[in-house]
């Protein structure tokens, strides 16, 4: 699964007992992901997440991308996420009775944590991604991408390790299969 970008946004509110959490992920805007030794941008098309949204899918809101440190999700009905032309955006309402919960809405009060990070699959279609070379270096632009979770995280830029793992090839040119690997982790080296 791959993760980004930086220039998500949360803004945290508690009212009334509840804290809600919105963020927003916007869409046109290209994130670099590298830039050595070549130059490696990224950028998403308006609505690329809109499949599994459109359909119902559950996603989930995590602390720092971890499955095992839930804070909100679709099918518990504490996470609404809309689609629109300029961005994803999603509402939260979470739950501070986990200690995940609890430390992640004090490191938002500390200033900690303040981006927010998709994490997706690109689907191997034709047209789901297309890579191509942009004044100096490479571009890859997301047309469409299967959403499975956001995430709060403190720095929402990919660090070093997940740019090895992006694939900057068109979905044919991808290595050959090595063998069974869980689907969440498709992406991952």
């Amino acid at each position: 699964m791959l993760w980004g970008a930086s220039l998500g946004a949360l803004e945290l509110r508690s009212e009334g007992g509840a804290t809600r959490l919105r963020g927003r992920f916007p869409y046109g805007a290209a994130t670099v992901l590298a830039t050595d030794p070549v130059r490696k941008r990224e950028v998403f098309a308006a609505r690329a997440f809109a499949a599994r949204i459109e359909a119902g899918e559950d996603i989930h809101l995590l602390a720092g991308h971890d499955y095992e440190k839930p804070l909100a999700s679709r099918s518990a009905g504490s996470l609404d996420v809309f689609d629109g032309d300029d961005a994803l955006t999603f509402e939260a309402r979470i739950d501070p009775a986990t200690t995940w919960a609890q430390d992640f809405i004090a490191a938002h009060a500390a200033g900690l944590i303040r981006g927010v990070s998709p994490g997706f699959r690109v689907p191997k279609v034709d047209g789901a991604e297309i890579v191509k070379r942009d004044g100096d270096g490479l571009l890859r632009v997301v047309h469409r991408a299967e959403l499975f979770e956001l995430s709060a995280v403190t720095r929402p830029a990919y660090p070093e390790a997940q740019i090895e793992a992006r694939s900057w090839e068109t979905h044919q040119a991808r290595q050959p299969f090595r063998g069974p690997v869980h689907p969440l982790n498709r992406w991952r080296l």
